[in-house]
């Protein structure tokens, strides 16, 4: 048994979901998204928080228990990058199913009177045909944003072009869309993190590199198994992970199909190279809200979101490049009564630290605040409140 478009239980869970609501951020979007108290300003992108594909798994899987309340359910990994919401669903009797590094899930546990949980990032061909082969219910919610890139590489890999992924080659997401290769036998796939690694290709198809330097830098984790650059790095088609940069996704694609110009001529071109933008639409509007935020004056900025969120990683590192900027996972990171905050650094290692006396001190201060797309309003206004007391302000 297998469902992807709920249960038609929307109105018995909205009660459930309405947890997930925040007045004061409510009161501050209906304010131009403004808050002042005293000497301190807080002013709120105009898209942030939880988007669709979000809500939309998050609510299947309030329905799912709504329709299975005596059998077991497992979910195949965290639903989202968010620990608030996923310690929730396990406070429903979800169980969350972890994976090791490296490793594949352990399914041996699962019956098939189970009900399995698909996240929003989906799950890889062969974790699929495994769940499907034990028999248990399946209920998908894997997000659109994503089911649309997994055609495009399907489509490079029936043509014969090897997809040239823009992601993170552990990332949930990044391993199932790379998986869509194999629909079509021997389909190839390699993984970039960014521009840097994507120039090391560039080299490659320029002749500037010799095949193993691509082996040692992508194998074995980032490339396909049986990947033979001189072979598979011909025909290419570039895709990506949904919640990376969208800038540096669309200029790695100019920069490759640049590359087998130069090597081999506009013919090559257009018969061996193909790219779409395929960021996601909320991705893409939290990104360009931020970038318009931070044109104005601001002392700081606050993201808010796991520090395993790839879109909260993104927003950060955008707003790291113009004023100092903490991302901080919870509210609980930050404490008013010892003016300090605890954040992950932006940029690409995960570096986490402490920082005291965070807020400028004397005269006004204008912080900016944004907040990754698994994130819900109720603890974006936690943290609202956290840094209005930092500076001795106490909202209701």
């Amino acid at each position: 048994m297998y469902f992807r478009k709920g249960f038609g239980l929307k109105a018995e869970v909205q009660e459930d979901l309405a947890a997930y609501q925040g007045a004061l951020v409510d009161r501050m979007k209906a304010s131009d998204y403004t808050l002042t108290a005293g000497d301190i300003t807080i002013r709120l992108a105009r898209e942030f928080g939880f988007c669709y594909g979000v809500e939309r798994a998050v609510e299947y899987a309030y329905q799912t228990r709504r329709k299975f309340p005596e059998r077991r359910i497992v979910l195949v990994g965290e639903i989202i990058h968010n620990p608030y919401v996923n310690a929730r669903l396990k406070d429903l009797g979800i169980e969350i199913l972890n994976r090791a590094d490296g490793r594949a899930f352990d399914f041996t546990s699962i019956q098939p009177a189970d009900v399995v949980i698909l996240p929003a990032f989906g799950v890889t061909i062969e974790d699929f045909d495994r769940l499907r082969t034990l028999g248990c219910i399946l209920v998908d919610t894997t997000c659109g944003s994503v089911l649309n890139v997994w055609k495009r590489v399907e489509s490079y890999a029936r043509d014969g072009f090897t997809a040239l992924i823009h992601g993170k080659y552990y990332h949930e997401e990044t391993r199932a869309t790379a998986s869509q290769v194999r629909k079509h036998g021997d389909g190839h796939y390699l993984i970039v993190r960014d521009m840097n690694e994507a120039r090391v290709v560039c080299e490659f198809i320029e002749g500037k590199v010799a095949a193993p330097a691509i082996s040692e830098r992508f194998a074995p984790h980032a490339v396909s198994p049986g990947f033979d650059p001189d072979e598979h790095l011909r025909k290419i088609g570039v895709a990506n992970q949904t919640t990376m940069l969208a800038r540096e996704s669309l200029a790695i694609g100019e920069e490759v199909g640049a590359a087998i110009a130069r090597a081999r001529g506009e013919a090559a071109r257009n018969a061996e190279f193909r790219t779409f933008d395929t960021i996601c639409s909320a991705t893409q509007e939290r990104q360009d809200a931020v970038l318009e935020l931070l044109r104005e004056r601001l002392d700081a900025m606050i993201v808010i979101g796991g520090f395993n969120s790839s879109n909260t990683i993104s927003l950060a590192a955008l707003c790291a490049e113009r004023v100092p900027t903490y991302h901080v996972e919870s509210a609980a990171a930050i404490d008013p009564e010892g003016k300090s905050i605890y954040f992950r650094r932006p940029g690409i290692k995960h570096v986490e630290a402490r920082a005291q006396d965070w807020l400028p001190a004397g005269g006004s201060v204008r912080i900016g605040l944004t907040a990754g797309a698994s994130t819900p309003n109720n603890k974006i206004g936690e943290a609202i409140v956290r840094i209005m007391a930092t500076r001795g302000v106490e909202l209701e």
